[in-house]
């Protein structure tokens, strides 16, 4: 993660370093931006209500140095900005970047607010960090993140031009904090090559998928049509049945409410496809997983880098083989509705005494072309996306064009999965899989893991409702 920095370009300094001893994602979990088990500390200090004075600029000072802190896989991107905008001027310092659960940023910038300088000006973190990044410690005071859809900083032409819902954790009162990374939309994920050989079509709705899985239970035995095992389980799977777990229904409010039909729909379904052996309860990312059970993955319900960093790196699936299909849906909804397993954002600081130098950096990495169509993961910013789809690096592995199912996906994110100042990791892999584990039905658990997220959140200040 350290790098020797980048060769001076004219009369500008260029200095990169390093922040302390950084601790290393896994690889699914860099490329994901971290967020699907990242919690943030929160409390007091962001309780709801708490609303900033209206955004007044520090004294601006163009052609200043500004500071960039990011996280290494998104430094080699920075690194060419800096190489592109020689004019501009940047310190730019590598950190975790909010992974593994990391509250570095929150603290330093805690120490920052105290001692009323060392802010840095654009920063690359998680959907988490905007959570308390976007409010005030106390009223009247000004978040950390400078509102970009004010004196036009981000155009909203640019801002309208993210993928529906992928803005929604860098907005709070009427205002966006933050411009989104990339996201991890989830889609069903096959072996084609096994599908035609075996004469089985891909399944459009749950019932579909449910059926099917039964149906290969029983005929191929040891095979398999997904896992709720990992972590990030529950984010593919109850996220994409819009199950109340995190339903933010106003600032600092939080429905809870496990007992809903679209949680219950699809703990049964998962039960029924657990039960016959179908789906797995060991994770996908488990130790041996891979080894044991990687060449026998039929399908799976999972994000979009599944492709490139689960079936190609992890379980060695040969090229031609995998293909994606668009989001399973349920009978009865009006629109297709599917989940999130990642993706970062980056933030502009309120004190940057360069804000058009700062927004302009930010802009650049979230929307370029030239910068995301290269990016490891699925950009959020529907034209660099296309552009990403047409990478032959990010398409020529899979059996079929992914476009359709990874943008139609893009758009059917559901927002009432709310991102807030605690993982949603953290219930669901104390109290969960351990459950699971045990013998114990989905179904069985969910008053349990109701009141695990319940008690998390009334720690972090939420106020819970529980119908």
């Amino acid at each position: 993660m350290r790098s020797s920095g980048s060769p001076r370009t004219g009369h500008h300094r260029r200095r990169t370093t390093t922040l302390g001893a950084l601790a290393l994602c896994a690889v699914t979990a860099v490329l994901a931006g971290c967020s699907s088990a990242t919690p943030a500390a929160g409390g007091s200090a962001t309780a709801s209500g708490t609303r900033a004075a209206a955004f007044e600029p520090v004294p601006q000072k163009a052609g200043s140095e500004i500071t960039v802190w990011t996280d290494s896989t998104r430094l080699p991107s920075v690194q060419k900005y800096q190489k592109a905008h020689p004019d501009v001027k940047m310190n730019v310092v590598t950190y975790d970047g909010g992974a593994d659960g990391s509250t570095y940023l929150q603290t330093k910038v805690q120490l920052f607010d105290r001692v009323g300088k060392g802010w840095p000006d654009v920063v690359f973190g998680t959907p988490n960090d905007t959570t308390w990044a976007s409010r005030p410690t106390k009223p009247g005071a000004v978040p950390f993140a400078a509102p970009v859809d004010e004196d036009n900083l981000v155009p909203k032409a640019t801002l309208d031009g993210f993928a529906k819902g992928s803005l929604t954790p860098c907005q709070y009162n009427g205002h966006t904090y933050c411009l989104r990374n990339d996201i991890a939309q989830v889609v069903l994920w096959y072996n084609k090559t096994l599908m035609d050989k075996w004469g089985y079509a891909v399944p459009t709705t749950w019932p579909q998928y449910e059926a099917l899985g039964k149906k290969v239970a029983k005929e191929h035995p040891g095979y398999l049509v997904g896992s709720v095992g990992d972590t990030n389980s529950q984010e593919s799977y109850f996220w994409s049945s819009q199950c109340p777990a995190f339903q933010q229904t106003e600032p600092g409010t939080l429905r809870v409410a496990l007992k809903d039909p679209h949680c219950t729909r699809m703990s049964s379904l998962l039960d029924g496809l657990i039960s016959a052996k179908a789906v797995s309860t060991q994770g996908f990312f488990s130790q041996g997983f891979a080894k044991s059970s990687g060449s026998k993955v039929l399908m799976a319900v999972g994000p979009s880098w599944y492709g490139q960093y689960l079936f190609k790196t992890a379980f060695k699936t040969p090229a031609k083989q995998l293909a994606a299909a668009a989001p399973l849906t349920w009978p009865g909804d009006t629109a297709p509705a599917t989940g999130n397993v990642g993706g970062g954002v980056w933030m502009v600081s309120a004190h940057s005494a360069d804000l058009k130098a700062s927004a302009g950096l930010a802009t650049w990495l979230t929307t370029s072309d030239e910068n995301q169509a290269a990016a490891p993961t699925y950009p959020a910013y529907a034209p660099a996306a296309k552009a990403w789809l047409d990478n032959p690096a990010n398409s020529d592995y899979f059996a079929d064009d992914v476009s359709k199912p990874f943008e139609q996906a893009a758009q059917s994110v559901w927002t009432g999965w709310a991102t807030t100042r605690f993982s949603d990791a953290t219930a669901w892999s104390s109290v969960v899989l351990p459950a699971l584990t045990a013998g114990h039905t989905l179904t069985s658990t969910l008053p349990a893991w109701q009141s695990a997220i319940s008690d998390e959140a009334k720690a972090n200040g939420y106020q819970v409702v529980g119908k």
